[in-house]
């Protein structure tokens, strides 16, 4: 499989063409963004790690019925997948208070929640991803109804995985933002799960193993992705 025409360029990841239309190469990057862009720096090694995560962690979620959009990893960077038409929904799912949703409801972090909370943000980088519920995503015509009940079951099966699976590495499952397309008239899982996208804590010491270290200035960042990489023990 070989790369053809750049596609896309995000903020974490480029999107290639291939010789099969159906599919695309994802190559992940060292670059971090955060706060929808403003702060802008590099964690060495990042790309890496977040490509081998989230297809470690895919695979898992496939055996549990969760549909992805992976096929094939290529190296330590790139991967072959889906071509999907993503759906502009960003899925959280919250465990804990943690970032926005402490400051919103002035709240401490790291208080646990009675059961998980499912947030719905309109993907639109320009509105700097505004917070919306369903009604609005059928108003605005971003997904169907059968599509919004498909994401939430597939959302919380994605955290019943995920918690059960990181508490045996001794990592408190925080939060996390997913994002789902439709391929072929089916609802799959897309994007990435990696240290970008969730915040992860050590049980014992609520360290933070996660993007808020460059978001907050914290140092180690490098140092915590592959931590969180040594403890999934892909290599």
């Amino acid at each position: 499989m070989e790369k053809k025409e750049l596609l896309y360029e995000g903020k974490a990841k480029k999107v290639y063409t291939t010789e099969d239309p159906d599919v695309l190469i994802v190559s992940y990057k060292d670059d971090a963004t955060a706060f929808n862009g403003l702060k802008k720096g590099t964690i060495v090694g990042k790309g890496a790690v977040n490509n081998r995560m989230t297809n470690f962690i895919f695979k898992k979620l496939e055996a549990k019925g969760v549909p992805t959009h992976l096929v094939e990893e290529l190296n330590d960077r790139e991967t072959v997948v889906k071509k999907v038409e993503i759906i502009p929904l960003e899925v959280i799912i919250r465990n804990y208070s943690a970032g926005s949703f402490a400051k919103k409801m002035g709240m401490e972090e790291g208080i646990k929640f009675a059961c998980p909370t499912l947030e719905f943000s309109y993907k639109n980088d320009d509105l700097g991803d505004p917070f919306i519920n369903s009604y609005y995503a059928l108003a605005l015509e971003l997904a169907t109804q059968d599509e919004i009940d498909k994401i939430t079951e597939y959302a919380f099966k994605v955290n019943e995985v995920l918690k059960e699976y990181f508490d045996r590495l001794n990592i408190d499952l925080i939060d996390f933002k997913i994002e789902f397309g439709r391929y072929h008239n089916q609802v799959i899982l897309a994007d990435e799960i990696s240290p970008d996208t969730c915040r992860l804590w050590d049980k014992d010491t609520h360290e933070k193993l996660d993007k808020d270290r460059f978001r907050r200035d914290l140092g180690g960042v490098e140092d915590a992705y592959e931590e969180v990489f040594r403890r999934l023990g892909i290599r």
